[in-house]
């Protein structure tokens, strides 16, 4: 894969997160307000993760940072977007699996 294809995902990924995130501050109204934090933690995870994607490019494995973090984002924030919406917890099982991913990516620019 070409590694500037990763601006491109990028792109995609930023332009769901902002979407997102204005959903979710201007018309998200969950009955459990706990759900709000929810969906602020997923939409700050998924655009700060969405920003390091920027730099895929240029680091020495570009498919391998980059696909952790599209893997955590999907992961960790759609798990979470997705427990928010439904309000419901057990959409959260996937959520570690994101942390997890997100720590791999950027631990894999130590080698």
């Amino acid at each position: 894969m070409d590694p500037r294809m990763w601006h491109k995902v990028a792109a995609v990924s930023g332009v769901a997160a902002l979407g997102l995130g204005t959903y979710g501050a201007h018309v998200f109204k969950p009955n459990n307000p706990t759900y709000k934090d929810v969906w602020q933690t997923a939409s700050l995870y998924h655009l700060v993760h969405t920003a390091a994607l920027l730099a895929a490019p240029i680091t020495k494995n570009p498919t391998v940072f980059g696909g952790l973090l599209t893997g955590g984002i999907l992961a960790f924030s759609g798990s979470c977007y997705t427990t928010a919406l439904l309000e419901d917890r057990k959409y959260s099982r996937l959520a570690p699996f994101g942390g997890f991913a997100f720590i791999a990516a950027w631990a894999s620019l130590l080698f």
